[in-house]
């Protein structure tokens, strides 16, 4: 299927369908991933087996999805068009890795009230990089015509040639709205977990903060459990909330 932004770039998509889904979950995948990645592949069927319906996507620069990366800027839009997609009798949860992660809040803070919820995964609070070979392999493929060129012949992710820097996760956690889970792995070797900590003092409650021993960089390692706890948490605070219908977001 296909997703189109409100800024006419289309998206590669797939869902995931329950038998009687209870809710929708919205995928937003990290940097060089994509839906057909076999850790996302595997989350989303661990969340469809919990009884949730689940839309994931190539984001813009990624796949076959047309338009370029911006690190999670415009990546806002991406989320737009999927929680648009998304039955509007249903709540919805956005559950962001990384890059994802950064894109799932921009967006939930443009648009509050339109989702149920928040789990932010591997999510930086401010913008710097962690100096280790990671973090300098991630400055030159982003920040440099030659890694931009290589990230595209060899990774498969057309990255914008400027992107813009607006405000940090640490910042717009708080505008969210809605239930925020902080969900950080301890194996993560490119995010601290100093960075989840920042995010869940800067958000409004109700939040929850799961720093977990068996989780990596975003979807790596055994994150379904914990990720399927948080979308349920989630779902749990948000029914004493009147529910909203929904409308375009994100632009």
């Amino acid at each position: 299927m296909e997703l189109v932004t409100t800024d006419n770039v289309r998206l590669v998509a797939r869902w995931w369908r329950a038998t009687s889904p209870r809710a929708s979950v919205v995928l937003a995948h990290g940097f060089g991933a994509g839906v057909s990645e076999a850790r996302l592949v595997g989350l989303a069927d661990a969340l469809r087996e919990a009884g949730l319906d689940v839309l994931a996507y190539d984001a813009r620069g990624h796949g076959g999805s047309g338009g370029e990366a911006t690190l999670g800027d415009r990546e806002r839009l991406d989320v737009a068009a999927a929680v648009d997609t998304a039955p509007p009798e249903r709540p919805v949860i956005l559950v962001g890795a990384s890059m994802g992660a950064i894109a799932a809040l921009r967006y939930a803070a443009s648009a509050p009230g339109l989702v149920a919820g928040v789990v932010s995964v591997s999510c930086p609070a401010e913008w710097r990089l962690p100096r280790n070979a990671r973090g300098i392999l991630s400055a030159l493929l982003t920040q440099t015509c030659v890694g931009r060129e290589v990230a595209r012949r060899w990774i498969g992710v057309r990255i914008a040639s400027r992107c813009d820097r607006p405000a940090p996760p640490v910042e717009l956690i708080g505008r969210v709205g809605a239930p925020v889970a902080v969900l950080h792995g301890r194996r993560d070797p490119f995010i601290g977990v100093h960075d989840a900590e920042l995010l869940y003092a800067a958000a409004a409650d109700p939040r929850r903060l799961d720093v977990v021993d068996d989780v990596g960089h975003a979807f790596e390692g055994r994150v379904a459990a914990p990720v399927l706890t948080d979308v349920d948490w989630c779902l749990a605070e948000s029914v004493s909330g009147a529910p909203q219908p929904r409308r375009a977001a994100g632009a």
